[in-house]
């Protein structure tokens, strides 16, 4: 795994500079200085072709208009800003952009939730339910469900859309309920991160019923895979609860079957797409069980990994961190796989958090600890010296999910995010989506477009999406010869991206 370059030279310049301070300061230092400080960003030693040069004086040049105008996206609200991202020129070049992987997205959360309420709950023996706290719930049966506790009685939304007389309503209502984009205020709709984060676990709640029903399942997947496509990525990493897929009589299937079922698909798109690189998933198990639950699923992992080890990439936790049970917690559970030899790579959520000081901020320490892989978010990292220093130096790359820690309110303008300061002296970052469609976003451009222009501001270049590119392929799960072969491919269509656009 690639490791950031360290530069004594700099090091060694800014002494000199610092040891002649008593004198007029040299405008060549002053040059020499900012030139290497420039360097140290993500993809500042990128050295560009003339074509990549001409594209790059291009995203300049967009990116003095975009950074002028007073409505700035990245300064609002995704919500906001959204309908103004899309008609960005830099927009619409970074969908044309090979992106290279995703390695940070969750299983319920990748397909636009339109596909879902015009292609799934039209389907026949699709019932719904209102739970007491207004959400709702969903489940495909032949026959009418068994009562739901706190729920209002079943009702198949074929018989209650046939006595309504407006239809979209019904279908705006279920859309609403399945994504936490709104169109009014959403500091409003969300003034804290406890009301936020509910309403965000109610939604998947109202999803598993829709997705993990067998014949939508795979449909889901495909779609979801079909999405990131279009939008110009070709690798995927998803974590996945492996949750039960069930059948139109009631009958569920076992976790390996609902992996292998991944496996099949994601063999199926890439036999259609020979373009896309492939799918590789992450285990995952809520952070709230207990610590004999939390054993075994280890366990479980520990033998899915051995019996699928092409599609099967390792283990982490999810759910909001700061209800949650910190890492430390479960060292026994996690200590399981070097107990017994068995590789089983971690790939752990950590540090999605501002609270400073307690248990759960003490789990980036805790992931290097346990030899993580990679660290999602890790949006506390900069508050964590040791571990930022750590994570640099073993080439532990951060999953950074902009729009995501916006929504989650953990921070508000996304020039202010901690990732600015990262990969203002190239800490190991890859870009990555989240829950797209949960936030009313697609694919990856959404989220590269924040890096791009919040994050770097004027100074991040071509350069810095190349390198960040590249890095989704370096950081990700694949073994040594397929980064290769993967980094090969997108080489290919990154040369045809910048032919066809360096104008």
């Amino acid at each position: 795994m690639a490791v950031p370059l360290q530069r004594p030279h700099v090091v060694c310049l800014l002494l000199c500079c610092l040891t002649s301070c008593l004198s007029i300061p040299d405008p060549r230092q002053r040059d020499a200085l900012i030139h290497l400080e420039a360097s140290m960003q993500t993809g500042g030693q990128v050295v560009l072709s003339d074509a990549e040069q001409r594209l790059d004086a291009l995203l300049f040049k967009m990116k003095q208009e975009e950074t002028a105008k007073e409505d700035f996206p990245p300064a609002m609200h995704f919500f906001k800003a959204r309908d103004l991202i899309k008609g960005s020129p830099i927009f619409s070049l970074l969908q044309k952009m090979p992106k290279g992987g995703a390695l940070h997205l969750h299983d319920l959360a990748i397909v636009d939730v339109e596909w879902l309420v015009k292609n799934v709950t039209y389907r026949p023996y699709c019932y719904m339910c209102i739970t007491d706290n207004r959400s709702i719930r969903f489940i495909f049966s032949s026959q009418l469900p068994k009562p739901l506790q706190r729920c209002s009685p079943w009702i198949q939304l074929k018989h209650l859309r046939a006595k309504m007389v407006n239809v979209t309503e019904l279908d705006n209502s279920i859309r609403n309920n399945l994504t936490l984009y709104t169109d009014q205020e959403p500091e409003a709709v969300y003034p804290s991160q406890d009301v936020v984060w509910e309403a965000f676990e109610q939604k998947f709640l109202a999803l598993w019923g829709l997705v993990m029903y067998a014949p939508v399942f795979r449909e889901y997947f495909y779609q979801g895979l079909s999405e990131f496509y279009m939008d110009n990525v070709m690798y995927v990493e998803l974590r996945v609860l492996l949750a039960e897929i069930y059948e139109l009589d009631g009958s569920t299937h076992d976790s390996a079957f609902t992996l292998r079922t991944y496996q099949d698909i994601s063999r199926e798109f890439k036999a259609n797409h020979p373009d896309f690189f492939g799918v590789r998933v992450i285990f995952s198990i809520h952070r709230g069980v207990n610590a004999s639950v939390m054993t075994g699923a280890v366990e479980e992992a520990m033998k899915l990994q051995k019996d699928f080890p092409d599609i099967m990439a390792g283990f982490d936790m999810v759910g909001r961190e700061d209800s949650g049970k910190p890492l430390w917690d479960f060292r026994e559970a996690l200590s399981l796989p070097a107990e017994r030899g068995v590789p089983m790579p971690f790939f752990f959520h950590a540090g999605e958090t501002n609270l400073q000081g307690t248990e759960v901020d003490q789990n980036l320490l805790d992931a290097l600890l346990f030899n993580t892989s990679r660290i999602g978010h890790g949006f506390a990292l900069p508050r964590h010296p040791l571990a930022r220093d750590l994570s640099r130096r073993r080439g532990v790359a951060l999953e950074v999910c902009p729009i995501s820690n916006q929504v989650m309110k953990l921070v508000k303008d996304l020039r202010n995010h901690p990732a600015a300061g990262l990969m203002s002296e190239d800490h190991p970052v890859v870009i990555s989506s989240d829950d797209p469609a949960m936030f009313g976003a697609s694919g990856l451009s959404y989220d590269f477009y924040e890096a791009f222009v919040g994050f770097g501001g004027i100074r991040s270049h071509l350069g810095s999406l190349k390198q960040l590119a590249i890095n989704s392929i370096r950081y990700s799960s694949l073994t040594p010869q397929q980064q290769e072969e993967a980094l090969a491919q997108w080489q290919t269509k990154w040369n045809t991206f910048v032919s066809e656009n360096a104008f």
